[in-house]
C-alpha cells in the first residue's frame, strides 16, 4: 500500500493552542517533545514502559479520527465516564487520498463497556438486523474476554479500515496472539491500517510495521530486536532457571 494511499499519514501536534504544559496530559515528556508524528502505511506499534503516554496519545488519535473515547466504531456514542484527556483537541490529523471503508477503536479495558452497549442497543426495537450480527452472531457478554476479541477481529474487521488498538493483548493467550498476527496480515493485504500500542513482544513482531519507542526523551523509531520487551524475553525463556535465581535472590537481598 504506498505511503500516499494510507487513510492516515502523520498526526500533528499543534502544540501553539495548549493552556499549559504544566497539566496531565501535556507534562508527560513524550507530548512535550511531540511535534509531528508519522505513521506507517500498514502497521504502527507504540510501545515502552508504562506510564510513558502510548496510551494516551493512541486514545487522543482514535477520538481526533472521530472514534468514541471508550471504544467502538464511529457510530458509538455512549459514554460510561469521561475519563479521556483534552489531547485529541490539539492534534491534527493529516489524511491520506483514500477513506476507510470501515474502523474500530479498542480499548481493553473499556470493551466490557462496548459489549454492554451492544447488548442494549440489540434490546431496542429496530428495523436494523441487530449489532452482534456483525461480531459472529453472539453476545460478547456470552463469551471469554479472548473469545470475544477474536470475535472482533474475525468478524467485525475487514479490509480498507482503520483500527486503533490500545493493548489487545490483554486478553489473548500466546496461541491467540499467533492467530491475531495471522489476522492482521490478512487485513493488511486487504488495505487496512492499523495503530496499536502494545507490551506483547509476540504482537510486535509483525514483520511489516514501524516500532516506535516511547520513553523520556519522546518518541524514536527502534528496531523490534532492540527492543527492551524482546531483550527481556529472550533472555527469560533461554535460561529462566537462571534468571529466576537471579531476580528472586536480588529480591530477598
Amino acid at each position: 500500500m504506498p505511503l500516499s494511499r494510507q487513510f492516515v499519514i502523520e498526526v500533528r501536534f499543534e502544540r501553539a493552542g495548549v493552556p499549559s504544559f504544566d497539566e496531565y496530559p501535556f507534562v508527560l515528556q513524550v507530548i512535550q517533545s511531540l511535534q509531528t508524528l508519522a505513521l506507517h502505511p500498514s502497521v504502527t506499534f507504540f510501545v515502552g514502559e508504562n506510564g510513558t503516554g502510548k496510551s494516551t496519545l493512541i486514545e487522543a488519535i482514535a477520538i481526533a479520527c472521530g472514534f468514541n473515547a471508550e471504544g467502538g466504531s464511529n457510530n458509538f456514542a455512549f459514554s460510561t465516564r469521561a475519563s479521556h484527556s483534552d489531547l485529541h483537541k490539539y492534534l491534527r490529523i493529516v489524511r491520506g487520498i483514500r477513506r476507510p471503508k470501515t474502523g474500530y477503536f479498542l480499548r481493553a479495558e473499556s470493551f466490557y463497556n462496548v459489549a454492554s452497549n451492544i447488548d442494549e442497543l440489540d434490546e431496542q426495537p429496530s428495523w436494523a438486523p441487530p449489532i452482534k450480527n456483525s461480531y459472529g452472531g453472539v453476545s460478547l457478554h456470552k463469551q471469554s474476554h479472548g473469545e470475544s476479541f477474536m470475535a472482533l477481529l474475525n468478524k467485525r474487521f475487514g479490509p480498507s479500515g482503520l483500527y486503533i488498538l490500545d493493548e489487545p493483548e490483554a486478553a489473548l493467550s500466546p496461541a491467540r496472539q499467533l492467530a491475531a498476527l495471522i489476522r492482521i496480515n490478512q487485513l493488511v493485504k486487504g488495505g487496512a491500517q492499523f495503530v496499536i500500542a502494545t507490551h506483547s513482544p509476540i504482537l510486535m513482531s509483525y514483520p511489516h510495521a514501524q516500532i516506535l519507542m516511547f520513553e523520556a526523551g519522546g518518541i524514536r523509531p527502534i528496531a523490534y530486536e532492540d527492543t527492551e520487551h524482546f531483550k527481556t524475553t529472550s533472555d527469560f525463556l533461554r535460561d529462566h532457571e537462571g534468571a529466576l535465581r537471579k531476580l528472586l535472590d536480588e529480591s530477598e537481598g
